[in-house]
């Protein structure tokens, strides 16, 4: 069977060339079918868009040659829309939109038609592919990308600068007619701003446009399609466009003026001085001031202003007190100005700096000022601009002057001492009243009032020096010593007397007569000042020197003569300027002693030697050796001091072993060394004979083997004195008894230590053997002493002078609670020493707390009653 394709447009002629027809034969899989002749007819391929009919807008017909017309074949249509926006007439093959279109919403449909038996159900066409183009219609305005659009241009710039550009869209189709053809047109903002019609970039379009004359501008841009002809749609957008300022005003003072040949035509300089004349001119005309041609010729901008400033002399250095501006037409770092002293009086005297924050100068002082000195300087200040742009340099110059006069008003002032300080010396060994040295302050006013000194005692809480009040002459009050204060720093006050005139009725007359004047002074505290003074104390040699430490010297008992025993060195209070030299020496009183010399190093150490060998603790323990030390300078002072030999039993080496008397009480009996050696003898005695040991119980030698065996036994039981050779420790006793428990009271009575009022006089103790028998020097003690400190002060004096206390190692605690206790103490330590003193009746009136001692301790014993 072959098909035929029949096309029929009726819609536009005119457009022929833009009709295309896209067709595609496939198989319902999607193959495409390759045919020598086609049999499908159509009668439409173009929609129009925003139809407004009220019946469905035909779009064509479908047809098939194998359509007999006696209704055997149904007609499907398939693809974006169908069924909705577009409908088929199954029999006829007639097609018809049901809605208005929008080509903007989508240009186009792709629909697939097929013819179906009807009765079968089966095609008897494979199924073809067509598209609907929506034809295009001018519905749609330019639209700008932006509402409002924000742009700036540089003020001053060429005509035809690029400001900005705006750019404006149309939906409608671009391949078709000038529907979407768009061109710009400027409808306010001339004649400053002008826009190319095609591209939508904004320009300049007049030269020089000044920012301070006008800052902001808006112009309203139009876009229309069609390219602009008649009954095309329009869009506009609105354009904000800002002048940005560059440097093309220099800074000016404003104390000048602008003065005309007429006085009536005149305005100031702060407010129109700009780049132009004509700018000026125009300023004066919206000022109501009517200037000819004639006079603007003569006008001429005077910036030759002045300043004036008042400063007191007593402005600190660095402190501001003036400030001064030069207005500039211009904002930003183009506004900046630089303020410079370029000229005047002592430059130095006087600074200005730019306030970055309102770009005025700040005039500070920078040295001190003085009245009686100078008492007005001139300055010539200039501003100049930080930032140039080269390109309107031609504008220039961008800098101004001002004259600045400053004027000095007299304060009265403090005292001014000669010196900032001053040093002074004085020996230590001055007399009291010795003049060190003198201060002078005078007052720099005019007056010149009289000054009067004193000292600071705050600086002198000793009082040590004093000063006089009229000529400022100091002095020594006390005895000075170098040694307790090298240095002294005091502050010496001067202080302004303020002269007032007074007089009574009879006086004034007599002083008229006589031209007399009374004169009193009156103090002006506020009008003091004051100096350091650094009194250096000089060293005199008033000390004696003296043992550099304290020396715990010994010799051996097995020392040779001429042995060194010891170094000693000195030291001296006093400072020589050379240096310290002392000299050593035995005492005249022990010259001639026999057993030890001094031996000087000359430098500044001596070398203590024996003079004999051999010595023994048991004769003499220790001796004591006289050394004099005496300086180098005058007066020589010397001093003898004495250092302590004992005599201590030493090793081969001379290494110190023991020095205590109480290491001499060895023993009685055999070492242990001993022993084991006689041990030794007897078993190798016992080899030689071939005697066994078990088989000769008998023998005779037994015996003295159990002995010395049990000799042994007895030896390793009993500890030593001392244990190691490295504890060695001078009087230290080590005891091993456990003692008797707290009814031996015999060695160390509680009661006693921790009692103040139970002490037995005379009690001796039983652990060691006293070296004599002293009376006891314990003193009762005070029952309102209250004071720990003092109760355990007077325990330790009372334990050193005692001969019968505990040895060094022993140690006594002391828990004395004191008195003024509310409830007492209930400790036990301080009541009565026996039981039978107790009186606890008291417990039942402290309360319910103490109910339950109250009931132990409160009745009668049962088993004393009994």
């Amino acid at each position: 069977m072959r098909t035929y394709l029949l096309l029929v447009l009726w819609a536009c002629l005119l457009h022929l060339g833009d009709v295309r027809v896209f067709f595609k034969r496939t198989t319902g899989d999607g193959v495409s079918l390759r045919r020598s002749k086609r049999g499908w007819r159509w009668n439409q391929f173009f929609l129009l868009e925003e139809y407004t009919g009220n019946d469905y807008q035909y779009v064509g017909k479908l047809h098939s040659d194998q359509d007999k017309e006696d209704g055997s074949l149904r007609y499907v249509l398939n693809g974006d829309g169908a069924g909705s926006l577009f409908l088929i007439d199954e029999n006829s093959g007639d097609i018809h939109a049901t809605k208005r279109l929008d080509r903007e919403e989508k240009a186009y449909y792709t629909l697939r038609a097929q013819a179906v038996n009807r009765r079968t159900g089966r095609p008897v066409e494979p199924e073809s592919e067509f598209i609907i183009k929506i034809h295009d219609i001018n519905d749609n305005e330019p639209k700008f990308t932006k509402e409002i659009y924000t742009a700036s241009v540089p003020e001053m710039s060429d005509v035809g600068t690029s400001v900005v550009q705006v750019t404006a869209t149309d939906a409608d189709d671009p391949t078709y007619g000038n529907s979407a053809k768009v061109v710009y047109s400027i409808l306010q903002g001339q004649p400053y701003f002008s826009v190319e019609a095609e591209t939508g970039i904004i320009r300049t379009a007049l030269p020089s446009m000044n920012r301070e004359i006008r800052e902001n501008y808006q112009v309203l841009i139009q876009a229309k399609d069609m390219a602009g002809q008649m009954g095309g749609l329009s869009g506009t957008t609105t354009v904000n466009i800002t002048l940005t300022d560059v440097n093309d005003n220099p800074p000016r003072f404003p104390q000048g003026k602008l003065e005309s040949e007429n006085a009536k035509y005149s305005c100031a300089v702060n407010n129109c001085y700009t780049s132009t004349e004509r700018q000026m001119l125009s300023f004066c005309e919206r000022k109501g001031n009517v200037i000819s041609t004639s006079v603007l010729i003569w006008i001429s901008c005077l910036a030759a202003g002045s300043y004036h400033f008042s400063v007191p002399e007593s402005t600190e250095p660095g402190s501001p007190f003036g400030r001064i501006k030069a207005t500039d037409a211009d904002i930003g770092k183009n506004a900046e100005v630089a303020y410079n002293i370029i000229g005047g009086d002592e430059l130095d005297m006087f600074d200005i700096m730019t306030d970055k924050n309102t770009q005025e100068g700040v005039i500070t002082v920078k040295r001190p000022l003085d009245y009686e000195r100078k008492k007005i300087y001139t300055l010539k200040v200039q501003a100049e601009n930080t930032h140039l742009d080269p390109r309107f340099l031609s504008l220039g110059p961008f800098k101004d002057t001002a004259t600045m006069k400053i004027t000095v008003e007299d304060v009265d002032e403090p005292p001014i001492f000669e010196r900032a300080s001053y040093i002074m010396e004085v020996k230590e060994d001055a007399s009291e009243g010795t003049v060190i040295g003198s201060v002078i302050a005078a007052d720099p006013d005019i007056t010149n009032s009289a000054v009067r000194y004193s000292i600071d005692r705050r600086t002198d809480l000793d009082r040590m020096f004093n000063i006089h009040s009229g000529n400022g002459t100091i002095f020594t009050q006390k005895h000075l010593d170098r040694e307790e204060s090298a240095w002294h720093n005091i502050s010496v006050i001067a202080t302004e007397l303020m002269l007032s005139y007074y007089f009574t009725q009879s006086e004034y007359l007599h002083s008229v007569s006589s031209q007399r004047q009374f004169k009193a002074e009156n103090h002006n505290p506020r009008l003091t000042s004051h100096v350091p003074i650094f009194i250096r104390v000089l060293d005199i040699n008033d000390n004696a020197p003296t043992f550099a430490t304290f020396y715990e010297t010994f010799v051996c008992e097995n020392a040779k003569a001429g042995q060194r025993i010891q170094t000693v060195s000195a030291v001296d209070a006093d400072e020589p300027i050379g240096g310290h030299k002392f000299f050593f020496s035995l005492s005249p009183d022990a010259s001639v002693n026999a057993n030890f010399t001094v031996r000087d190093n000359r430098d500044n150490t001596a070398g203590i030697l024996t003079r004999r060998s051999g010595f023994s603790r048991l004769e003499r323990s220790t001796y004591l050796l006289p050394v004099v030390i005496s300086d180098g300078e005058y007066p020589i002072q010397s001093m003898t001091s004495t250092l302590t030999i004992r005599v201590c039993t030493c090793d081969r080496e001379g290494n110190m072993q023991s020095c205590n008397a109480e290491a001499l009480m060895l023993p009685a009996g055999l070492s242990t060394g001993a022993l084991v050696a006689i041990l030794l003898c007897i078993i190798i005695l016992l080899k030689m004979l071939g005697m066994r040991i078990h088989a000769n119980i008998t023998s005779p030698l037994f015996p003295v083997i159990v002995v010395l065996f049990a000799a042994l036994r007895r030896q390793k039981k009993k500890e030593p004195l001392i244990i190691s050779k490295e504890d060695v420790r001078d009087n230290v006793v080590s005891y091993n008894d456990e003692g008797g428990g707290e009814e031996d009271t015999q060695a160390f009575d509680i009661g006693t230590l921790r009692n103040p009022e139970a002490i037995e006089d005379n009690k001796q103790r039983r652990d060691i053997i006293p070296d004599s028998l002293f009376p006891s020097r314990r003193t009762a003690p005070s029952r309102d002493n209250a004071d720990v400190r003092d109760f355990i002060n007077q325990r330790l004096q009372e334990n050193d002078t005692d001969p019968t206390a505990p040895p060094y190692d022993s140690l006594a605690t002391y828990a004395y609670e004191g008195n003024g206790s509310i409830a007492e103490s209930l400790s036990s330590l301080e009541s009565a020493t026996t039981e039978g003193d107790q009186d606890y009746n008291y417990l039942s009136e402290w309360g319910p707390r103490f109910k339950k001692l109250a009931d132990m301790y409160g009745g009668e014993d049962s088993d004393r009653d009994s």
